[in-house]
């Protein structure tokens, strides 16, 4: 086929007399001699001044339409006809056409292309003037326009539109001309696996396409000799192409030894896995090792693994390693929580072990006592695996009720949470008044202590303020009680009110370290209340690095809390860190000392 290739401006004129006569001649044959009638020149210049694009692609159809634009845009189809099935159909017929009888390629491919790349499709049919003779507008097209024949292609192997532009080679637009891609691809559909699959083996998998004269199908078939069924190598293929790249994959292998150790045949790994998920075989198999050196015996672990095949599967075991590291947190021990699992519940959609764990960090949002989530796990593992929660803010904030109340609803009946589950409506509850009798027992605090009610200052502690009255009394009390004076207390919350947020044995803590840890005086926390409010992390953080700079001798002893602790980390680096030639170096030392703990 003649391509058509943009000339100099000079010569454009030429050209343009040229395409005229072509054209001209070529309807008229078409027709037979039966239209006498003169050719619609604003159609012929729409179609033969266009600017050839190399690469068919939004950018390059911009281009063509801008240099149309002097006699005004081409009338498209949505202005002109609605695009039915029957358009689309003929335009199927038209690609089907040109892509088998013009460039040649086998009637499948072509078919495959043609039938299963509707976003490209759509984009010719834009390009389309007269839609009533769709199939004839689309020929004389193509005579003028080759395509990048890569994008129906890539589309048709079940890439996402979105992604089709990132694959597209920068210097081909004939696929022909990338014989050992269409040698693969052939590969893979011969072998039995549908065309509609292949684009996810191309995104995770692309350096195959570039494999030698049969050598893929070699691979493919080398996963058949370790006694997979040619059904679940299909499967196995599409759900995990990277087994595809290099030799049979080592980690693979040994996964199914391990697995055979446990009574479970090759075939049964195969038909668990989603081809809409990717799986790193190097850290299953880390998963599965860590599973059967806890102690359990074969036939509970089989067991285990036959019924929620998720704990090896999904993230790659990932999950069941963040799953495991809440429940530890709970002080649960491992010979429990394998018991635990083999009570969880096999879901129809989604997974039980995700459920379990935003379960969980569902109680500890809304400040549930350990003993109660452990009770609640025993009692009612089956709902906490089935019910996938909205985020306990949501709830919170739908229900319109405090953790304090939330928490209790649910010890009462922990078949609540299946009314909290995702796409549930949620309704507000009524008040309880329990609320109400709270913010008066709050107010009389304050009034107390010298706030004047309904005043700014008193508005912005009770928007601070967590806890009934009587619970900030008690850690006022204990404020008192560690030394500090009575007013001095007062001022302090009026400056700070977040620091009664602290319970009292936090407070205490705090306090100890401040006077006895650091050396400060306690009425250093009258001048920067706000110390009470910082973890101790921070503070043990920023002091780590200020105590070394005073031992080097690059900072002043006794510098004020609020220096050290109420200024950014970016600050606090630029003004403490970088005083000396090893600071980053010892900086990040305490930092990674501090997160090991």
């Amino acid at each position: 086929m003649e391509v058509k290739i943009p000339m100099t401006p000079r010569k454009s004129k030429k050209l343009k007399t040229q395409s005229i006569l072509k054209w001209v001649s070529s309807v008229f044959a078409e027709k037979h001699l039966k239209l006498l009638k003169p050719p619609n020149f604003h159609n012929i210049r729409t179609i033969h001044t266009a600017k050839i694009p190399f690469h068919y692609s939004d950018r390059a159809l911009h281009t063509a339409n801008a240099t149309v634009t002097e006699a005004g845009p081409a009338p498209g189809p949505q202005t002109m006809t609605k695009i039915t099935r029957a358009i689309r159909t003929r335009a199927q017929a038209a690609l089907l056409d040109y892509l088998h009888c013009t460039r040649g390629y086998q009637f499948t491919d072509a078919e495959n292309m043609s039938k299963n790349s509707p976003n490209f499709l759509h984009k010719l049919l834009g390009r389309v003037d007269n839609l009533q003779e769709v199939e004839q507008s689309l020929t004389r097209f193509f005579r003028y326009h080759p395509i990048n024949e890569f994008e129906p292609f890539l589309e048709s192997l079940g890439l996402d539109p979105s992604e089709v532009p990132s694959f597209l080679p920068r210097d081909l637009m004939f696929l022909i001309d990338d014989s050992l891609l269409l040698e693969n691809f052939h590969e893979l559909c011969n072998y039995g696996i549908p065309c509609n699959k292949i684009g996810k083996i191309y995104k995770e998998a692309a350096e195959i396409f570039g494999y030698e004269c049969r050598l893929l199908g070699l691979k493919i078939r080398a996963y058949e000799e370790l006694g997979l069924s040619k059904s679940n190598v299909i499967h196995l293929v599409a759900s995990s192409p990277s087994l595809l790249i290099g030799g049979v994959n080592r980690d693979f292998v040994k996964v199914l030894e391990e697995l055979e150790g446990l009574g479970i045949e090759n075939n049964w790994i195969c038909g668990c896995l989603s081809e809409k998920n990717s799986y790193n075989w190097s850290k299953i198999l880390i998963v599965l090792r860590f599973f059967t050196e806890m102690g359990q015996n074969q036939e509970e672990l089989r067991s285990l693994f036959v019924k929620n095949p998720e704990f090896l599967l999904e993230g790659s075991g990932k999950n069941s390693f963040l799953l495991i590291a809440v429940i530890l947190k709970l002080g649960i021990k491992m010979n429990e929580i394998m018991s635990l699992f083999s009570k969880l519940p096999r879901v129809q959609s989604g997974s039980s072990i995700r459920n379990l764990r935003q379960s969980l960090l569902f109680f500890l949002y809304s400040e549930m006592e350990v003993e109660e989530i452990v009770k609640i796990m025993h009692t009612h593992l089956h709902v906490l695996g089935s019910c996938s929660l909205k985020s306990p803010k949501s709830v919170l904030s739908n229900l319109n009720i405090g953790k304090k109340r939330l928490c209790g609803i649910i010890k009462e009946d922990p078949n609540q949470l299946r009314n909290w589950v995702l796409g549930s409506k949620v309704t507000p509850l009524p008040s309880s008044g329990e609320d109400q009798r709270s913010l008066t027992e709050r107010t009389a605090f304050l009034v107390n202590l010298g706030f004047v009610e309904n005043s700014n200052e008193m508005k912005k502690a009770l928007k601070v303020f967590r806890g009934k009255g009587d619970e900030l009394q008690e850690r006022f009390d204990c404020l008192v009680k560690v030394g500090l004076n009575r007013n001095d207390v007062s001022r302090m919350i009026k400056t700070a009110p977040q620091v009664l947020n602290q319970s009292r044995s936090v407070i205490e803590k705090k306090i100890d370290f401040l006077v006895n840890g650091l050396g400060y005086p306690l009425e250093s926390l009258v001048a920067f209340p706000a110390y009470m409010a910082y973890t101790m992390e921070r503070v043990k953080l920023r002091f780590s690095m200020y105590n070394w700079l005073k031992d080097e001798g690059m900072a002043r002893p006794m510098l004020a809390l609020s220096t050290i602790l109420a200024c950014s980390d970016k600050i606090f680096v630029r003004q403490f860190v970088s005083l000396h030639p090893e600071g980053p170096e010892v900086w990040k030392r305490f930092q990674t000392e501090l997160s090991s703990y």
